[in-house]
């Protein structure tokens, strides 16, 4: 059987030597994205993707969190705890985590419909942020939320909750900063897999009722924080069900 466009993307993306090597992948991988969508508009779960690092960087968690698209309600969740797998490279952080958070991903009991990343998508210097990559890899409809801008410039959107305004790079729209709360910091929203970034923006507001991050970011960074302070006690095992 031929492969398809995501077990080449598997195979693809472990342990590149370099640099170079890596920056090659996120080329290659880079066309199988689809940026179109529109991507699950009423999807029923929705998963939260996020990683903690130890002081000193060399031991991290991974958490996936499912919510109940409608209660916001954790229905499974599962954790991986490794040591990062690439070094520190801005614009290469999905080499570092990639591998733990599928860890994460292959341990839960519910298919999300829909990840959410802490991070971003096409709002990335080569187009192929973490959001991207996990959408390839997995298949699945992905959308990044970044607390902080990593590519880009924009002007200030409308100050009530729900306002937006383009998010420029090159001379590309590569998301939109999104006002999730009135009057609060706004956050980033790209496109990662199997959506559009009409759908992306509406699933961001409808997973941020009462704070700034969306719940799915606010339930996966709590879990692994927690899974990272069990592993450094030793109360945590490599890999592990939450």
């Amino acid at each position: 059987m031929k492969p398809s466009g995501s077990q080449q993307a598997r195979a693809l993306v472990f342990a590149p030597g370099s640099v170079a090597e890596a920056m090659a992948v996120q080329e290659e991988l880079r066309p199988l994205v689809d940026l179109v969508g529109p991507g699950p508009r009423s999807p029923a779960t929705v998963a939260g993707l996020d990683v903690a690092y130890a002081e000193g960087g060399d031991l991290l968690a991974a958490a996936v969190t499912v919510l109940d698209a409608r209660t916001l309600a954790v229905v499974d969740s599962a954790v991986s705890v490794g040591r990062p797998a690439f070094g520190y490279v801005p614009g290469l952080f999905a080499f570092r985590e990639l591998p733990a958070l599928l860890g994460a991903l292959g341990r839960l009991r519910t298919v999300p419909e829909l990840l959410v990343c802490d991070g971003h998508g096409l709002a990335h210097p080569r187009r192929f942020g973490l959001a991207c990559h996990l959408g390839v890899v997995t298949g699945l409809p992905a959308l990044g939320v970044g607390k902080t801008p990593l590519v880009g410039t924009w002007d200030e959107p409308p100050v009530e909750r729900g306002g937006w305004s383009p998010l420029r790079d090159g001379g590309d729209v590569v998301g939109r900063v999104v006002r999730t709360r009135d009057g609060v910091r706004p956050v980033f929203v790209s496109v990662g897999h199997r959506m559009s970034l009409e759908n992306a923006t509406a699933q961001v507001l409808a997973l941020t009722p009462r704070f700034r991050l969306p719940e799915t970011t606010r339930s996966a960074d709590r879990l692994c924080r927690d899974t990272l302070a069990n592993a450094q006690t030793g109360a945590g095992s490599g890999e592990e069900r939450a």
